[in-house]
């Protein structure tokens, strides 16, 4: 069995918890147009968003130009104003694992597809930032999850090879992408899962925690 060296975690959905439903309802309200379609426009264009081209409000500037809504700048700021509030709970439960790790002797990462906008907050508000090894944000690089580029950057930056690398994200695609490369790849469920997978893989330095 390959040794793990690195731990590495998504932030939306993983170190953060995700947003109630009634976010996505409050910005439907907003922008006049159902839930399924405000989602459907995210969807088409959030990439470009996490690829850096836009801060938030720009985005939903472009995101109202795609889905034909009419909103006004103060619409547009609420929007996302509300947007990034949503995303700035942190999972206690997740920071403590990741503290766990570190103290345990092994690299610990970010990777995560993420604007300029909230990284700016990200980085002075997050309690672990400063004990990250390696963080590595889609809007820096101009990549993405789940393109090939940025898993090979990581593992680069890492100074580690695919199989020596495990990695926590809430995204099935981001899962697929990384364990078609060797990394080993597991879709975030909650922190008791998550120890039982590292357990599994280095069951002497996670045994009983």
């Amino acid at each position: 069995m390959n040794v793990i060296e690195a731990v590495i975690f998504d932030y939306g959905g993983v170190i953060s918890t995700s947003p109630p439903l009634s976010v996505r309802e409050d910005l439907a309200a907003l922008a006049g147009i159902p839930v399924e379609k405000l989602n459907k426009a995210d969807r088409a264009c959030r990439r470009e968003y996490d690829r850096g081209r836009f801060d938030t409000a720009g985005y939903y500037h472009y995101l109202a130009k795609e889905a034909g809504i009419h909103a006004d700048e103060e619409t547009i700021l609420k929007m996302a104003r509300i947007d990034t509030d949503s995303w700035k709970n942190f999972n206690p439960a997740t920071l403590e694992l990741m503290e766990d790790i570190k103290a345990k002797g092994f690299k610990l990462g970010i990777l995560s597809n993420m604007p300029f906008d909230f990284l700016d907050w990200l980085k002075t508000e997050l309690p672990v930032f400063h004990k990250v090894d390696l963080a590595l944000f889609s809007c820096e690089l101009a990549l993405i999850k789940p393109e090939n580029k940025i898993y090979e950057v990581l593992a680069e930056r890492l100074g580690c090879n695919f199989e020596n690398i495990v990695f926590f994200d809430d995204m099935r695609e981001n899962i697929d992408a990384a364990r078609a490369l060797g990394i080993r790849g597991f879709v975030w469920k909650n922190v008791e899962e998550a120890r039982l997978e590292l357990q599994k893989l280095e069951p002497e330095r996670f045994q009983g925690r």
